[in-house]
């Protein structure tokens, strides 16, 4: 099951879930507090994932790790490139 068909599949259970208790339809007689509190929960969830995926691109963006082996040798291979193109007769 791929990552996509997981996520579809929370999703519409939530939905389904939330579809009974919301509109009653399996006549559960479930109190009015309950329907209440079940009528925002997909507001409440969007804001909370939105909450956790700006926490989680902050993290990364913050314990990102530099590369400094490979920016030294970029930086050798753009010498290497210019003196080649130099030879060739490329004024720069």
């Amino acid at each position: 099951m791929t990552k996509l068909m997981q996520w579809l599949y929370g999703v519409s259970l939530l939905a389904v879930v939330w579809a009974l208790v919301t509109f009653d339809l399996l006549d559960l007689s479930l109190p009015q507090a309950y329907r209440e509190v079940a009528w925002p929960m997909p507001l409440y969830l969007l804001v909370s994932f939105g909450c956790y995926s700006l926490a989680t691109v902050g993290y990364r963006v913050a314990t990102f790790n530099d590369c400094e082996d490979a920016a030294k040798e970029l930086q050798q291979q753009i010498k290497e490139a210019k003196e080649d193109l130099r030879k060739k007769g490329l004024k720069m």
